[in-house]
């Protein structure tokens, strides 16, 4: 069987025209790509702090021009994408693309997206541009310990549509994986799953979450008097600097249908008082030649694993800071919304900061539970085990988070306390032990850049720049959000809820 043949039933339509698995692609195969298939136009893509997918559009003039492009890159202004983290000397960059995250555009058939990535003028990888940062933080994990870090994320999100009719309505706190006639933005969410699976090869499922509100009141035109449907779209575990080129496209991806279906979509962590927020979980695997190592050959964790656990856990409190980074945040991390609200691990409790969720392993076979005349081999290697650091949400810093995350693991994995503090924050139902024992994290964006304003020199020490820390602390800070949570109990219920409203709605595209 030809190497092209072997890809013919990739879902990514690039994939299946190169022949070749993305890290694969060299310059040529995309310029004869172009030129075969009549691409007129070249976007270079990449993500500036806010986290936004940012563009520049080159049209095809000449197949020289197409070489040159590919090749060097084009210059931007440094300065405009990412505020206050270069000096004027060093506001002029590259950007660079990278080949394996090309993809065809799903709305222009003439078109090639490609991700890029950030260059100073030496032609060395930008030092203070997130992506680097994270690109920086994956090849010292490796370094250091000799494995790859892979990861996913759970991309939660809200869709707004004006209600057409009042037929079918749904259930508030009720729409945990509700389906058509009771799904009402289905066909958006249809095209979102076909669009990001086709571009990323990467998607595992997209459900309707918890979350649904009939109508929604709100100071901001956009949003008031929609209907509110709740979903997740989760990723497959990849190697986590390519979930950071994924993850940012992805959210381009899902504003860019959503709005062509005269809809809206945010991804912030909360929207009303007593309804479920919106999260970013995280799950995380140690890949050691080749293979996931989260596991012994028994099922129970490994000391990777463990290890890992240990340096989330221990840096829990300034780690916050890059995935929780607005006062709402903190209205969705409280007790009684399978929301973490304390410093410790286990299998069961969602209110645990770390969660270690099922991961299709075991002696018996799947299969064969519902189906016991089935006699097909049982393909080997099903498990996929990982941990999920359950606290980020859609307002983090999504370079910055993954880049730190990956800090964290790098520790866990190298440091000769993590074994044993993963140990002791283990919450099990046999011991006992209440969750209300373990220490409890940042309640308020405030307390979070403390965390961090106190914890930077563990960040710093691993390469992540004090300006971007500084960046991440004066903007918890601007959220002043201390004493939030009583002032809003002191209010009257009516004006409580118009004011948390307010709070919860200002940052409806910030991120």
């Amino acid at each position: 069987m030809s190497a092209k043949r072997s890809f013919e039933h990739d879902v990514r339509p690039l994939v299946r025209m190169l022949g070749k698995p993305p890290e694969e692609w060299q310059r040529a195969d995309l310029v004869e790509l172009c030129l075969r298939e009549g691409v007129r136009v070249i976007n270079f893509r990449y993500p500036a702090l806010d986290g936004k997918l940012k563009e520049l559009r080159l049209p095809i003039s000449s197949r020289a021009y197409l070489e040159r492009i590919l090749t060097t890159g084009e210059r931007v202004d440094g300065s405009s994408l990412v505020p206050g983290l270069l000096e004027a000397s060093e506001s002029d960059l590259y950007v660079l693309p990278v080949y394996r995250w090309a993809y065809l555009n799903p709305f222009e058939p003439d078109e090639l997206e490609i991700v890029c990535r950030f260059a100073d003028r030496g032609g060395e990888p930008a030092a203070n541009t997130p992506d680097n940062v994270l690109a920086a933080a994956a090849e010292r994990f490796h370094a250091s310990t000799g494995a790859r870090l892979d990861a996913l994320a759970e991309l939660e999100f809200y869709v707004f549509t004006q209600p057409e009719s009042e037929r079918f309505e749904g259930r508030p706190q009720r729409n945990y994986h509700q389906s058509s006639p009771y799904l009402h933005s289905r066909p958006i969410v249809d095209e979102i799953v076909r669009v990001v699976s086709e571009v990323t090869g990467r998607v595992k499922y997209c459900h309707s979450e918890v979350g649904y509100i009939k109508r929604i009141d709100s100071d901001e035109p956009e949003i008031d008097g929609c209907r509110v449907e709740q979903y997740e779209l989760e990723f497959d575990l990849m190697p986590i600097e390519d979930l950071g080129a994924w993850l940012t496209v992805a959210r381009w991806l899902i504003r860019d249908i959503v709005n062509r279906h005269g809809a809206t979509v945010t991804y912030l962590p909360k929207l009303d008082e007593g309804m479920a927020g919106s999260g970013m979980h995280l799950h995380l695997a140690v890949r050691r030649d080749g293979r996931n190592v989260m596991t012994r050959d028994d099922g129970e964790l490994s000391d990777d694993a463990l290890r890992l656990i240990g340096g989330i856990l221990g840096q829990a409190g300034p780690l916050t800071a890059f995935g929780s980074t607005v006062a709402a945040s903190y209205l969705r991390l409280v007790p009684g919304q399978e929301a973490p609200t304390r410093i410790c691990w286990g299998s069961r409790n969602r209110s645990s900061l770390v969660r270690v969720p099922l991961d299709f392993g075991g002696t018996r076979r799947l299969d064969q539970v519902m189906n016991p005349d089935e006699k097909g081999d049982y393909p080997a290697h099903l498990a996929r085990p990982t941990i999920e650091y359950r606290s980020p949400d859609g307002s983090a810093f999504p370079q910055l988070l993954l880049a730190a995350v990956t800090l964290c693991a790098e520790h866990g994995l190298t440091a000769p306390d993590t074994l044993e503090l993963a140990r002791g924050l283990e919450v099990s139902h046999d011991q006992g032990r209440p969750l209300e024992s373990f220490q409890q994290l940042p309640d308020t964006a405030v307390a979070a850049a403390a965390a961090l304003r106190e914890g930077r020199a563990f960040f710093e020490q691993l390469g992540l720049p004090a300006r971007m820390i500084d960046h991440v602390v004066a903007k918890l800070d601007e959220e002043k959000d201390t004493g939030l949570t009583e002032r809003l109990r002191r209010l009257p219920a009516a004006e409580r809820l118009k004011a948390s409203r307010r709070l919860m709605h200002k940052d409806l595209h910030k991120h």
